[in-house]
C-alpha cells in the first residue's frame, strides 16, 4: 500500500505524468486565455465558486492544483462546506498571486482525516461500519447496546462530533502558514489592495485595476432565524467582536452535516431582543426580534454551489469569468422514492440543490463555467477514513477535470456570448 507524507510524492505519481506534459504545453500557447485580467508575472485571474461534498473535497484540491501549474490565480473565492474548507484556505495561506494547492495537499497527506471524526469511539465505529455498507441489521444489537450514548449525541447535542479536532486544526494551518492568520481581521487585510501583486492590471485597457478587495464568502444556514449566512459579510450580525474571532469558526459553521457533526453556535448575539434590527434586515431579511443565540449547520442545506455569489445582474460583459466546480452527479439521472431511505435522502438533495439551480436557469450562461468532477462515484462523501489511494484518486480526478474544461474554455467566445446577453 503506497504512503504519502508530502505534496511531491502525489503530484510526481506515474498516474499524473501526461497530465503535466499536457499542461505544460497548453501554458506555452501564446493565444489561449481564460481571463482579462492579468499580473506581471502573467498570471490569469478567475473567481472561484466550489460545491460541498465532505471527504470529495480532496478532488477541489486537484482542480486548484492543476489550474495554479497553468498560471491561473483566483481572485473572489466562495464555496460552501468543504468548499468552503478549500476556500479559507486559499484566501488565508498567502496573497492571491501565490500558488497554495501543493501546501494544502502536504497539509492533506499529513493528516488523518479519521481524527476529525471526534465523537465517542464506540459511535464512531458503529458510524464507519454503516458508511462501509455493513447492513444496519448487523449492528442492531451493537445499536441497542449503546442507545444511551445515541440518544444523548442526536437527541440533545444535535449531532455525533463535536467537530472541535477540525476547528482546531484549520486554526493551527493557518496560524503557522506563511500569513499566520489567527484573526478574522487579519483574513480581511490579507485580501486587501495593499497585498496585491504588481502591475495587476485590465489587458483590454492596460490599465491597474481598481479593486479594493478580493473577496471571499463562505456559505452556512443559521437555522435559528432560517437564514442563509455569507461569512464574512454577516458575521457582524452573530459575534460582538467578529474581526477577532478565528476563521476556521466560519469554516466549521459551514461544514456542520446535520447530526454527523453537531451545530456549530453562536452566543451571546449583540443587540439581542432588538425588533426590526436595521442590519439584520439588510443583511439577512430577518425583521424579527434578534435572538440571544444562533445555531448553525452545514450551508449545502440551503446553497451547496453558491454559484450567484459574486453575480452583479445587468453587468455586462466581465473582466474575468467565475469558474465553478461541482463534485457531485446531483440531477444527472433520477432516483426512485420506494423506501424511507430514498424518501428522505431525495427531501435533503432537493434542499440542497435547488436554488442553486434555479440561478442557473435563469443565467444558462454559467453553465459554460462549470467543470464536473463527479467525485461522489468514487467514494462515500462521509468517508473520512480514506486510503492514501483514495486521496490520490480524487486528487487526479480533480485535477483531469480541471485541465479538460479549461483546455476546451473559450474566453472570447464567453465574452461575445455574454455581449450579445446585455444588448
Amino acid at each position: 500500500m503506497e504512503q504519502f507524507s508530502t505534496a511531491g510524492e502525489f503530484i510526481q505519481h506515474e498516474s499524473l505524468k501526461n497530465l503535466l506534459s499536457e499542461a505544460e504545453e497548453l501554458k506555452k500557447n501564446p493565444k489561449w486565455q481564460v481571463s482579462d485580467i492579468l499580473d506581471g508575472a502573467g498570471n490569469q485571474y478567475v473567481d472561484l465558486v466550489q460545491e460541498g461534498g465532505g471527504v470529495l473535497g480532496i478532488a477541489l484540491v486537484g482542480y486548484t492544483w492543476m489550474l495554479e501549474r497553468l498560471g491561473i490565480r483566483f481572485f473572489h473565492v466562495a464555496g460552501t462546506s468543504a468548499g468552503a474548507i478549500n476556500t479559507l484556505l486559499m484566501a488565508g495561506l498567502g496573497p492571491i498571486d501565490q500558488a497554495k494547492s501543493e501546501m494544502l495537499l502536504t497539509i492533506l497527506a499529513q493528516k488523518n482525516l479519521f481524527d476529525l471524526v471526534d465523537g465517542d469511539p464506540t459511535l464512531k465505529k458503529i458510524t464507519q461500519k454503516l458508511i462501509d455498507g455493513t447492513p444496519f441489521k448487523k449492528l442492531i444489537l451493537k445499536l441497542l447496546f449503546n442507545i444511551r450514548k445515541i440518544k444523548q449525541a442526536l437527541f440533545f447535542d444535535f449531532g455525533l462530533n463535536p467537530g472541535k479536532d477540525f476547528e482546531k486544526w484549520i486554526d493551527q494551518i493557518l496560524k503557522e502558514g506563511s500569513s499566520e492568520i489567527g484573526t478574522l481581521e487579519q483574513l480581511i487585510s490579507l485580501r486587501s489592495s495593499k497585498h496585491f501583486p504588481d502591475k495587476l492590471i485590465n489587458r483590454i485597457t492596460g490599465k491597474q485595476i481598481g479593486d479594493s478587495m478580493a473577496k471571499i464568502a463562505i456559505i452556512t444556514a443559521d437555522i435559528t432565524t432560517r437564514t442563509k449566512v455569507v461569512f464574512p459579510d454577516m458575521a457582524h450580525l452573530y459575534f460582538k467582536d467578529h474581526i477577532n474571532m478565528k476563521p476556521c469558526q466560519l469554516v466549521r459553521a459551514s461544514m456542520s452535516v446535520p447530526l454527523f457533526f453537531m451545530p456549530f453556535a453562536a452566543d451571546d448575539i449583540p443587540d439581542a431582543g432588538t425588533s426590526g434590527h436595521p442590519e439584520w434586515i439588510r443583511w439577512a431579511l430577518y425583521t424579527g426580534k434578534v435572538p440571544p443565540s444562533a445555531s448553525f449547520v452545514d450551508g449545502g442545506l440551503i446553497s451547496n454551489f453558491p454559484i450567484d455569489v459574486f453575480h452583479l445582474p445587468g453587468s455586462g460583459i466581465p473582466r474575468k469569468p467565475t469558474f465553478g466546480v461541482r463534485l457531485s452527479t446531483f440531477r444527472e439521472s433520477f432516483e426512485l422514492v420506494d423506501d424511507l431511505s430514498s424518501y428522505l435522502g431525495g427531501l435533503i438533495a432537493t434542499m440542497r440543490h435547488d436554488s442553486d439551480n434555479e440561478f442557473l436557469r435563469k443565467n444558462p450562461d454559467f453553465n459554460r463555467l462549470i467543470t464536473f468532477i463527479n467525485a461522489d462515484q468514487l467514494v462515500n462523501w462521509l468517508n473520512f477514513n480514506l486510503s492514501d489511494e483514495e486521496k490520490l484518486l480524487l486528487f487526479r480526478k480533480g485535477a483531469e477535470s480541471a485541465f479538460s474544461f479549461v483546455k476546451n474554455f473559450d474566453w472570447a467566445e464567453y465574452k461575445e456570448l455574454r455581449s450579445k446577453m446585455s444588448e
